[in-house]
């Protein structure tokens, strides 16, 4: 597996970064997830519908709560677009985050098991063994239109150049 380096900080400080960094216009990978109910999530399942990808390094840190939140209102105004946010936080903890702040839109799903998700799309933090911040917006074959690697992991993703091309689609 590769590793980069000098691309992202944590709290001011360079992280490794595991696995290729991918880019618009690259075919997003198929990867495997649990859902809060400890089923398994796969990619595929929302083939032929346009999905924005939300990736948090934990719901139980400000920022990701923000993010999760701020997403899964923005559901409300898009038509036909699925949203999962994705961390390698534990399925009861998503599910209790969700409980607790309302989250009825999207999809959270844990990368916990076998970091096949943070691998496959190049979002694994090596120090840390969470994933780093970032947005994807994928069209209905599954094509990438926007990745965004967050350059400092404890900063807020580009909200509204991910919605503006989401909308595009």
């Amino acid at each position: 597996m590769s590793k980069r380096n000098n691309e992202i900080k944590f709290a001011g400080n360079y992280v490794t970064i595991l696995g290729e960094a991918l880019k618009v216009g690259d075919k997003a990978p198929n990867f495997v997830a649990l859902k809060n109910d400890l089923s398994i999530f796969n990619l595929s399942d929302l083939d032929g519908k346009v999905k924005i990808i939300s990736v948090v390094p934990s719901v139980d840190t400000g920022v990701c709560a923000l993010q999760t939140i701020r997403f899964n209102k923005e559901a409300s105004n898009l038509k036909d677009v699925h949203i999962i946010t994705i961390s390698v936080d534990l399925p009861f903890a998503l599910g209790r985050f969700c409980g607790a702040n309302g989250i009825e839109n999207s999809l959270t799903l844990s990368d916990h098991k076998d970091l096949d998700f943070g691998t496959k799309y190049g979002f694994v933090v090596e120090e840390l063994r969470l994933l780093t911040r970032g947005i994807l917006i994928l069209d209905k074959d599954n094509i990438i239109k926007h990745i965004e690697y967050v350059p400092e992991i404890t900063n807020h993703p580009d909200y509204d150049k991910a919605l503006e091309v989401v909308k595009s689609i």
